[in-house]
């Protein structure tokens, strides 16, 4: 590791501008955030209700790591994700709780910015992983085109009161 990890940069790509998400935003997320469609194949499925959005927005910001992400050419906000917290004994951190608004989906927003973040983080840590809903082909799809390689194996996280699958993959730095 060189230095204090920064789980909340300022990245800037030519497509997106990514920036540590503040109370504020909230409204501008949960516009994105309200089209359920954009949750029908994650695990919490029901993000895209006011309620439920905002504990998830709330843990975002307490947990640190999260940002807001917009559209560079435009400045409008089109979506979040997060820096998981640093894993040391794996010596690895999570990127996750992404979403983009369905006009800026297969544009080059997500993988713009998953490359942002990554290039970011692997000054820092190793490996980057990624826990995505089993049953969430649209995501891993997505973070296997970025390189990122299956883990064997399952892991349970709880979502909605329940236990649900979900895979790692990882992205480890050469």
């Amino acid at each position: 590791m060189t230095g204090p990890i920064d789980r909340q940069p300022v990245l800037t790509g030519g497509l997106v501008t990514l920036a540590p998400t503040v109370p504020g935003d909230h409204d501008a997320l949960f516009a994105v955030a309200s089209d359920p469609l954009i949750w029908d194949q994650h695990p919490a499925h029901d993000r895209w209700q006011a309620p439920v959005f905002r504990d998830f927005f709330d843990d975002g910001l307490a947990g640190g790591g999260m940002l807001t992400i917009r559209d560079a050419a435009t400045g409008a906000v089109i979506g979040s994700s997060r820096y998981g917290p640093h894993d040391v004994a794996a010596d690895e951190i999570e990127i996750g709780w992404t979403y983009f608004a369905r006009s800026h989906w297969r544009r080059g927003h997500n993988r713009e910015s998953k490359r942002l973040m990554i290039g970011h983080i692997v000054r820092h840590v190793p490996t980057v992983v990624f826990h995505i809903g089993a049953d969430n082909a649209r995501s891993r799809t997505a973070v296997a085109a970025l390189g990122a390689v299956l883990r064997p194996g399952t892991i349970y996280i709880v979502r909605g009161g329940r236990p649900v699958p979900h895979v790692i993959y990882a992205l480890s730095r050469p």
